[in-house]
C-alpha cells in the first residue's frame, strides 16, 4: 500500500479536520501498512443511533455503526478503506457529579480490529440540559441559544461552552488519536 486511505464517516467539515488533526500527529512509520501517504474522505454515512445520543452505550454504538459503514461504502475512486473512522457527539450523566455533560466519542476500525477513545467532556447549562432532556437536540438549542445557524459545523457547543477555549476539531482530535492506539502502537 503506498496511501492509507481513510473515510470520515460524516459529511461534517469540523470532523474530517479531526482526522486530519491526528492522522496528522501520527509519524507515518507508525501507520499501519507503512504508507508513503494518507487520503482522508468525507464519506456521509447513517449513525444508526437517534439524531441526539444519550449515554455512553448509544454514542458509541454510533461511533462504532459510522466507521463500520465506511469501510462498506465506496469512494469517489472506486475502492474501499483502508481505515473507517467514526465520531458521534452525545449527551450523558457521570456517576457522582449533577446535570448533563456534552461528551465525544470515536471508533476507527480497520474490518477486524475496532479502536474506541473519548474526547473530554463538558458540563451543559441547566437551561441547555433541561431542553435536551425534554426531548430536543444540542445542535439546535445552542443555536436558538446563541441565536446562530450551524453551530455544530463550526466551533460546536464545545467552542460556545468554552468561549472558545476548546476548539472543537482539537476535541475530537483528541478521541479520534486515542482510538488509532491498536493500529498504530503493538502495545494492544
Amino acid at each position: 500500500m503506498t496511501t492509507l486511505r481513510v473515510g470520515v464517516g460524516s459529511g461534517n467539515p469540523v470532523k474530517r479536520r479531526a482526522v486530519e488533526l491526528a492522522l496528522g500527529a501520527a509519524a507515518d512509520d507508525d501507520l499501519p501498512g507503512d504508507p508513503t501517504g494518507v487520503a482522508i474522505e468525507s464519506v456521509p454515512v447513517d449513525s444508526g443511533v437517534s439524531e441526539q445520543p444519550t449515554g455512553h452505550a448509544e454514542t458509541v454504538a454510533g461511533a462504532e455503526n459510522r466507521a463500520a459503514a465506511v469501510l462498506k461504502a465506496e469512494s469517489e475512486a472506486g475502492p474501499t478503506y483502508d481505515l473507517g473512522v467514526g465520531i458521534e457527539g452525545g449527551v450523558a450523566g457521570f456517576d457522582g457529579t449533577d446535570g448533563l455533560y456534552l461528551i465525544m466519542w470515536a471508533a476507527v476500525t480497520d474490518g477486524d480490529r475496532v479502536g474506541r477513545a473519548a474526547g473530554p467532556s463538558l458540563a451543559l447549562p441547566a437551561d441547555v440540559a433541561a431542553r435536551i432532556a425534554d426531548g430536543e437536540e444540542l445542535g439546535p438549542v445552542m443555536d436558538d441559544r446563541l441565536g446562530t445557524d450551524g453551530v455544530a459545523e463550526r466551533g460546536g457547543a464545545a467552542g460556545a461552552l468554552t468561549n472558545g477555549r476548546v476548539d472543537r476539531a482539537e476535541a475530537l482530535a483528541a478521541g479520534v488519536s486515542g482510538a488509532l492506539g491498536p493500529f498504530v502502537t503493538e502495545l494492544y
